[in-house]
């Protein structure tokens, strides 16, 4: 697949008419895009990829749209058939420089054994991968070519406004270059792709084949590369998304020289902040990043951040909502000083963090998985209690195995909750095991009582639960009433 395809949305606007507005602040149409394409199209390449089948179509999947095509294939020329690979893949994408560095989708080049690239002029290049970081979607190629290549340089995708003209160039449906004309539909969407989506939104038309391929501004600067599409058909409704040349340049720079990505790592899990976990730790606003639980031993403990910190500026950079940290966080250089502030207990901190290197600790943590070691048992006795639609129990053997947990685990779990009551309403889910309770760390469920009596006590409307969830900590507003 070459192209990434969403569910069906409809929606009616209506757009009211601004009062004052005057037809002579908007820019007019372009009379043509020729002489813009004619100096941009001969950098945009088309990519086609190959995968060894073997004989009889060994190797690839099974279900896909070939198998009957193989079936009569081979009984008709049975095992000696002359076949041994088969285009799996078509997309676009663009040179960035005469040397022939290309740039494209990592889901167009996926599991890919050949990779060609072909120019506007129909030359062929048998291309390698440099790098690719699935998290952007980004990849990088090398073609080797003889004399210097055309190319297209970056522009600066934080400057583009909605409603600026946008022209895309790609290869729909493997037909070759093609031309589309679109405006920007909106910036900064998130559409759950990834970790840092912040996509721009077009009505350009993209199908299937122009993933890869560059969204263009009308400086004839690449501003985006285009990877999804929103439709109900597989064709362009006019929703297609393009990842920001801003986050696609400084993904190009650290392949080319370290050949992977090395992002900045803060060492900390984050999550949203509701309403109500705002009013129950006396925030100003529900902005900003609220830090669910820090990584022992990295840059945020080694600097004293803690679980309950609510990050409001990175670098100097205001976080108003929580998915705009992780891109901050990674385009800061690995062992730089950053300044986070931090609200604590109703206070502004500041902490200098050295960040250590994303990648680093990921692969840190996959060599470390699968070893759970030994915890002990259960300090509890086992006592239970039902408080705000929920039943909280200290972990035994028996309750893990219930659960799927490691039977080494310990702690207090909630066993069931009530459906329609507080804790359900709060998004308590059977299975979570409780760490705190208003940022006080918990061992027993007389403590969790004791706690949530007090919370009353001061006419709390609700009370916050720190809870472990799939081995994700997270923070929970919960109603106590009176």
């Amino acid at each position: 697949m070459t192209q990434r395809f969403f569910g069906f949305l409809l929606v009616l606007v209506i757009l009211p008419v601004a009062a004052g507005f005057s037809a002579a602040q908007a820019r007019g149409t372009p009379e043509s895009f020729a002489d813009l394409v004619e100096v941009l199209a001969p950098a945009v390449v088309s990519i086609s990829t190959e995968s060894f089948i073997g004989a009889q179509g060994e190797g690839l999947p099974e279900g896909t749209p070939f198998d009957e095509f193989f079936q009569e294939f081979f009984d008709r020329y049975g095992e000696d058939a002359p076949l041994d690979s088969l285009p799996v893949s078509l997309g676009s994408g663009f040179i960035v420089d005469a040397e022939g560095y290309v740039v494209t989708n990592v889901h167009v080049i996926a599991e890919a054994d050949k990779i060609i690239v072909i120019l506007n002029d129909d030359t062929e290049y048998e291309a390698t991968i440099v790098g690719a970081d699935p998290k952007t979607d980004i990849a990088l190629l090398k073609i080797e070519a003889e004399g210097d290549l055309p190319f297209v340089d970056f522009g600066d995708s934080d400057a583009v406004r909605v409603g600026d003209w946008a022209l895309a160039i790609g290869n729909p449906f493997g037909f070759g270059s093609s031309v589309t004309a679109g405006i920007i539909s909106a910036r900064q969407r998130d559409i759950n792709a990834g970790p840092y989506d912040e996509f721009l939104q077009t009505d350009a038309p993209i199908n299937r084949g122009n993933s890869g391929g560059p969204l263009f501004s009308m400086d004839g600067e690449v501003i985006g590369v285009n990877t999804a599409i929103y439709s109900p058909s597989g064709g362009s409704v006019g929703i297609g998304f393009a990842v920001p040349s801003n986050i696609v340049s400084g993904v190009v720079d650290q392949l080319k020289e370290f050949g992977r990505t090395r992002r900045g790592w803060l060492g900390v899990r984050i999550q949203s902040i509701t309403p109500d976990i705002a009013e129950a730790f006396g925030l100003p606003s529900a902005e900003g990043a609220l830090v669910a639980s820090v990584t022992p031993e990295g840059p945020a403990e080694d600097a004293g951040l803690e679980a309950g910190d609510v990050i409001i500026r990175f670098n100097g950079i205001a976080i108003t909502e929580m998915r705009e940290l992780p891109r901050a966080v990674a385009e800061t250089e690995v062992g730089r000083e950053a300044e986070v502030v931090v609200i604590r207990n109703g206070e502004e901190r500041t902490f200098g963090v050295v960040l250590g290197e994303l990648e680093e600790f990921e692969q840190q943590l996959a060599a470390e998985q699968g070893d759970n070691g030994d915890n002990g048992g259960s300090k509890n006795k086992p006592v239970s209690n039902d408080m705000l639609g929920m039943t909280i129990r200290p972990v035994t053997g028996e309750i893990a195995q219930q659960f799927g947990l490691d039977r080494s685990t310990t702690g207090l779990i909630v066993t069931e909750v009530e459906v329609g009551g507080a804790a359900a309403r709060g998004g308590i889910l059977a299975g979570d095991l409780v760490l705190e309770v208003g940022k006080t760390p918990v061992e027993t469920v007389e403590q969790i009582s004791d706690l949530i009596d007090e919370a009353r006590d001061r006419a709390s409307r609700s009370i916050v639960l720190r809870v472990m969830r799939a081995g994700n900590p997270q923070f929970l507003a919960v109603e106590i009433g009176e």
